[in-house]
């Protein structure tokens, strides 16, 4: 099992890099492993060239047991900390994603309100207040929106998304990215209009029922 996960965790590092969500050593990835520690790509080495050799294993406290782990690792580790059915974080740098968070500080989430596929797979996609990459507070700014929200964007700096295995939390980046692109195409053409009240209310409650995985 454990093979398998960091297998897909050097999968998720090509795939994003494949995507153009991850540049050179940019952005990073984890998961957790059924022993209880965590596996995270090495600071410093480019995601398309990350190796099995290359990955660093930490406890849930921060303690380093070989490698050389992301410097963003305290934003993940507050994940796992705070949300026990978190298996999978991914950090990435989406470019129309952070844009949004540049051209638009007072925003506090995607305006996506206008994309019906989007509230039923990943709901609101809020815009976390902005830390200095690397410290402490990037995890102190996340706890506010855990448990409830698994994608979200890091005001100026990237997308962040977890979930209970990595094909989830990929998927979210990829969705942030292509939704970001959509809407600022939208805004070229006029703005994007919401959906009305009524059918936001339906979708809402259908992305209740359907849960909070990302899909």
């Amino acid at each position: 099992m454990s093979d398998a996960l960091l297998h897909d965790l050097l999968d998720g590092c090509r795939r994003l890099h494949a995507g153009g969500l991850l540049a050179a050593s940019d952005g990073n990835l984890s998961v957790r492993l059924p022993n209880g520690l965590i596996a995270m790509t090495p600071s410093g080495v480019p995601k398309a060239k990350v190796r099995l050799e290359d990955l660093a294993h930490l406890t849930l406290e921060g303690d380093i047991l070989s490698g050389r782990p992301s410097s963003e690792r305290a934003m993940h580790l507050a994940i796992y900390r705070a949300v026990p059915e978190a298996r999978a974080v991914v950090h990435a740098h989406p470019p129309t994603a952070i844009a949004w968070s540049l051209a638009r500080p007072e925003l506090a989430e995607l305006p996506s309100d206008g994309l019906p596929e989007v509230i039923l797979a990943a709901g609101r996609i809020p815009i976390v207040p902005m830390a200095v990459p690397g410290t402490e507070a990037m995890g102190a700014n996340l706890l506010p929106f855990l448990p409830a929200h698994r994608l979200m964007i890091l005001a100026r700096h990237g997308g962040l998304c977890w979930g209970e295995h990595l094909d989830e939390t990929v998927g979210g980046l990829e969705r942030l990215e292509q939704v970001a692109e959509i809407l600022w195409k939208a805004e070229a053409l006029g703005g994007a209009k919401p959906l009305s009240a009524a059918d936001l209310e339906e979708l809402r409650a259908l992305r209740a029922r359907i849960g909070p995985k990302i899909i």
